[in-house]
């Protein structure tokens, strides 16, 4: 950044930003067309990619389910974001944010639309009185939770912009942004330090949606930065995000919705528990071979 900005009186949109999703970013709300969203059979439908934020709600998804709660079951449509599904009138009308994921509970006699992760995993953890840990530590738990969703904005809007998604790398920003994530992995690696999980000894709906960002973080899994921020030498953190990271249901979540990585890993829509024998992308592009 060698050419200083004087920002004009009133900003005004008359070109992209640039970078990586610029085609998408927009300072206007509402839907750009028309499109109707898929409806399932099952009680719940969920729209979403297997982004960090996506992926918190198909692994809570999973984990419900793995914990026998049958009517917990769901269905997983794919929105594609680099397409602007999102800015459909029928995802707008479930999410007017226009962000994944967005879920619109039909399991009662009026349907609920539900949207921001954070919301979708304590609306389902209430409903079905799981992962909640102790009442004595709600407080705790309820604190972990609105802490991840204030702080993961600058993982992923701050550093993960502009360390891999901007037009140029910028010292400043890549530098600032840097500081402050690995003064969040601290916070973790600290907390992490004294207990199991993070508000002690029970699982949570704070540990999913802390793992989904600062877990996967950990296992060198966003914006190939694991060796930038020293990530291995946060040992707490690396044993917790291992050790969620080998639940069988954190497994199937992650797969939910994922259009990158190999394709046994991906399991574009899921409708039922045998699609992931059946219909992840390697064995559909078997099977169109």
């Amino acid at each position: 950044m060698t050419t200083p900005y004087t920002p004009p009186e009133v900003w005004t949109w008359d070109s992209e930003s640039g970078g990586r999703f610029a085609s998408i970013n927009r300072p206007i709300a509402g839907p750009t067309h028309d499109k109707e969203l898929p409806v399932g059979q099952h009680p719940f439908q969920l729209y979403s990619l297997a982004t960090p934020n996506g992926v918190k709600v198909t692994v809570m998804f999973e984990e419900l389910l793995a914990a026998g709660h049958a009517d917990a079951e769901y269905d997983a449509w794919l929105v594609n974001i680099g397409d602007g599904d999102q800015f459909g009138s029928g995802f707008v009308g479930v999410n007017p944010n226009s962000k994944i994921p967005a879920l619109m509970d039909r399991s009662g006699e009026t349907p609920v639309r539900v949207f921001e992760s954070g919301a979708i995993l304590l609306h389902l953890a209430e409903k079905f009185g799981a992962f909640l840990g102790a009442p004595g530590d709600r407080p705790e738990m309820l604190s972990w939770l609105f802490w991840q969703m204030g702080s993961a904005p600058y993982l992923g809007g701050g550093f993960g912009h502009f360390y891999a998604y901007a037009p140029e790398k910028w010292q400043y920003p890549i530098d600032r942004f840097a500081m402050e994530v690995k003064r969040q992995l601290d916070v973790l690696n600290r907390n992490l330090a004294e207990r199991r999980f993070m508000t002690g000894d029970d699982y949570t709906i704070a540990d999913m949606a802390i793992w989904a960002w600062y877990g996967q973080l950990a296992l060198g899994r966003l914006y190939s930065a694991a060796t930038f921020l020293d990530v291995e030498s946060y040992e707490h953190v690396q044993r917790w995000a291992k050790e969620i990271d080998a639940r069988p249901a954190v497994q199937r979540g992650r797969m939910v919705n994922r259009t990158f990585g190999a394709p046994e890993t991906q399991l574009h829509e899921r409708h039922d528990a045998g699609d992931f024998d059946t219909r992840t992308q390697d064995k559909l592009e078997a099977e169109g071979a």
